[in-house]
């Protein structure tokens, strides 16, 4: 024990210190206080990266501290984001009897009193006036959390940010396993487990991308391995957790096709597995209200909200231009056609022989959904940085480096975006891909894309 503090002094330093950042901003860190926001998070990338860079052998001490540092949020309400409150609120109404995909908060509030109140104030006026827009395995993971917390609001937040960690720390389990297969660095997994963003978004922010990705990160090894009827079950597990894992459907075309073990016939069965699947998780909500009420409220992220988006803007932009209008209502249908398009080109005209390949168009098939969407909150960031883990591609580190000075807008009353701020964490984002595509395209013998 005295020779590894004597040889990891250094090391021990800037862990201790990212102990004590953590700490600041799970604890004494407003979401409007942007300067202190961006400091920390600066200063806490730098400690993570710095971390990864002595220790990349050390695997057991990075694990430890990625754990470490998720803990230190266990007893924080979240600070950058109010979704916490709707997702006790769907758990209470399930526990209660009451199917949450068919009514607005605002609807129901009148027959509520007590931590109802509460709750219903912190979720915020878009979230009372909506319905529900999260699948049944997060609506159980809701009433599990709700249930075990009693009827306090930190009880329940408690018991989801414990499920939260433990999926992080069973994408680091399965995750090491297939960077072990693809004959990659280890150490690579820690790009993503002891990453500052995932540690303040998913644990810290709650947001449960962190479960959707361990459901897929397994689907993918035990597709790897062949095992493709409990990797279909586990991806529509995490259809049922987020819906993201949709558009990945296609590009398993060319995988199954082109392996011998696989067939393109077991491709349809795999596709059955996943429907039926989520179908089996829909069940306890099933109801003629139910796809109207859901539909309507996914819509509403296309059609309706607009927040640090790219390509979108420079349309909207456009739009006002030659129509004078905002134009999200056509846009929001037309982009969203092009990025199945575009899916749909990887899927049959890439080779996604080898799972490795898979993973690459996976990530490019996402990265074209949130370059085209009208809404990329930071936490969308979460499914493309953990596939780039397992390839070439490493625009997505810078990607999250800079996202967070989306978080600008809500320093000021009129939650209006920086154009400049914007540009800043785009540019370098683009520039940075395109580089990267030109430079795998001409050194290897077979395209990128």
């Amino acid at each position: 024990m005295k020779e590894f503090f004597k040889n990891h002094r250094f090391s021990l330093l800037i862990a201790i210190t990212g102990i004590a950042f953590y700490f600041s901003f799970a604890f004494n860190l407003e979401r409007n206080d942007f300067i202190k926001l961006i400091g920390l998070y600066g200063g806490l990338f730098f400690i993570s990266f710095r971390l990864i860079q002595l220790e990349k052998t050390n695997f057991c001490f990075l694990a430890g501290l990625a754990l470490l540092y998720r803990l230190i949020f266990l007893l924080a309400l979240p600070n950058l984001t109010q979704d916490f409150y709707r997702f006790i609120w769907d758990g209470n109404l399930i526990l209660e009897g009451i199917n949450p995909y068919l009514f607005k908060p605002s609807e129901l509030i009148g027959n509520f009193q007590g931590i109802w109140t509460e709750l219903y104030k912190g979720m915020g006026s878009l979230s009372q006036n909506n319905f529900t827009s999260y699948p049944p395995v997060n609506q159980l993971i809701f009433a599990v959390s709700a249930l075990l917390g009693g009827k306090s609001i930190l009880g329940s937040v408690i018991i989801m940010r414990i499920l939260i960690i433990l999926a992080d720390l069973g994408t680091l389990f399965f995750g090491r396993k297939l960077l072990q297969d693809f004959g990659l660095p280890q150490h690579q997994i820690f790009w993503f487990i002891l990453n500052p963003f995932i540690i303040i978004e998913l644990t810290g922010n709650m947001h449960f991308e962190g479960v959707m990705l361990f459901f897929i990160i397994f689907s993918l090894y035990l597709l790897h391995k062949g095992k493709w009827l409990m990797s279909a079950i586990l991806l529509g597990i995490s259809v049922s957790v987020k819906l993201i894992p949709l558009m990945f459907l296609p590009l398993l075309w060319n995988y199954f096709r082109k392996n011998q073990q696989l067939k393109i016939q077991k491709l349809w069965f795999y596709y059955a597995t996943v429907a039926i699947t989520v179908l089996l998780t829909f069940l306890p909500f099933l109801s003629s209200e139910l796809i109207s009420n859901f539909s309507a409220s996914i819509g509403l992220w296309f059609q309706k909200f607009e927040f640090n988006a790219s390509i979108y803007y420079l349309i909207r932009w456009i739009g006002f231009e030659l129509k004078g209008y905002n134009i999200i209502a056509a846009a929001g249908k037309i982009l969203p056609v092009l990025t199945l398009l575009i899916i749909l080109g990887l899927a049959f005209f890439r080779r996604n022989r080898s799972t490795t390949t898979l993973i690459t168009s996976m990530l490019f098939g996402i990265t074209a959904y949130l370059f085209l969407s009208t809404t990329v909150h930071p936490w969308y960031l979460a499914t493309p940085l953990l596939l780039s883990v397992f390839t070439k591609y490493r625009f997505m580190i810078l990607w999250i480096g800079l996202v967070f000075m989306s978080y600008f807008a809500y320093s000021n009353p009129g939650f209006e975006e920086n154009s400049w701020l914007l540009a800043v964490e785009y540019l370098p984002v683009f520039g940075y891909l395109i580089y990267e595509i030109f430079k795998n395209e001409f050194q290897t013998k077979k395209p990128v894309i």
